[in-house]
């Protein structure tokens, strides 16, 4: 199995992905309607949009993968309507449709994405749902569009990233190391502890569920363990920022200002917390990772490892000055 299509390939995911398995000697396809975010990595890119079936079955047809790993998406919050995450659904089907053309098709890693269900809701199989954002709701519809073809001639499989960061993150995950380096972190006493992935272990895993046979129409968690006490890991970064350890404020202080952001954001305006994201914080959300390190093993980095790593991006992708 050496030829790979990546779809989604310039986001954050993808990057990693691409970077890995260019050098570990796979020949890459990254499909994405933007530009790789690492522009070493043009080499690599079609533009191309999931919706455009006769230009993706073209471009697919001819270079006749392997593999697929599908990481192509719209993944942020703001949609009021499916239409609005169309290519999340129609773009899966457009996939299939294309898959059932490649008779040297191996294996498909469709993401879909923790939001399944709801922060705090951990369900007792993967066949249960219980989302909270119209974005959920997408990959709900993602998951059984695939769910639907059992009986293929290659194998797929779901995962599900938790909250995963690392060097060429994006919103909303590098906000949490940018307040902490702006010293706007506070520990309220009331945080929650969460299943994180550092990105050189999800790629890992990713990279583990590629080369594993034997694994068809399973779904997988990705993230690292044990799970992770924001404000633990906060107190962390900040030490390693040289900002000093974290302060610690009254919790009614916070809900405050997630009050004023709320207001802001009706104007128009961001700030770095809202009730949402104080809801997020406060919810506790360790997610099923025992299956995913049945099959890979524990991954290579620490999460000690990974922050150090990150900061390392930062300073010289971001100018932060520790």
């Amino acid at each position: 199995m050496n030829k790979i299509i990546v779809t989604g390939g310039s986001g954050f995911i993808g990057t990693n992905v691409v970077e890995n398995l260019t050098k570990n000697g796979y020949v890459i396809l990254n499909l994405d309607h933007n530009s790789p975010i690492n522009q070493t990595q043009l080499s690599t890119w079609r533009e191309v949009d999931l919706l455009d079936l006769p230009l993706l079955t073209s471009i697919i047809l001819e270079f006749q993968p392997d593999a697929i790993i599908h990481l192509g998406a719209v993944t942020d919050l703001n949609g009021v309507d499916l239409t609005y995450y169309d290519a999340n659904i129609t773009g899966v089907r457009n996939l299939i449709s294309i898959a059932d053309q490649l008779p040297n098709l191996k294996k498909v890693i469709f993401a879909s994405s923790m939001y399944v269900c709801k922060p705090g809701f951990i369900p007792n199989d993967y066949d249960t749902y219980r989302p909270h954002t119209v974005y959920g709701e997408s990959k709900v519809q993602t998951e059984l569009i695939i769910k639907e073809n059992l009986n293929t001639h290659y194998e797929w499989i779901i995962v599900r990233p938790t909250s995963i960061w690392g060097p060429w993150f994006n919103i909303p995950y590098i906000d949490f190391f940018k307040i902490v380096y702006q010293r706007k972190y506070f520990d309220f006493g009331n945080t929650c502890t969460k299943s994180y992935g550092f990105i050189g272990n999800t790629v890992f895993q990713i990279k583990s569920l590629l080369e594993t046979k034997g694994l068809h129409s399973r779904v997988f968690y990705l993230g690292d363990l044990p799970a992770t006490p924001i404000s633990e890991w906060a107190n962390e970064i900040s030490l390693k920022m040289n900002k000093g350890s974290i302060k610690k404020i009254p919790f009614f202080i916070i809900k405050i200002a997630a009050f004023f952001g709320d207001f802001l954001k009706v104007l128009g305006f961001n700030f770095p917390i809202t009730s949402f994201r104080l809801k997020n914080m406060t919810t506790n959300n360790v997610l099923p990772l025992d299956d995913i390190y049945n099959v890979t093993g524990k991954p290579p980095y620490s999460r000690q490892d990974g922050t150090a790593q990150t900061l390392a991006w930062l300073k010289n992708h971001k100018g932060y000055q520790f």
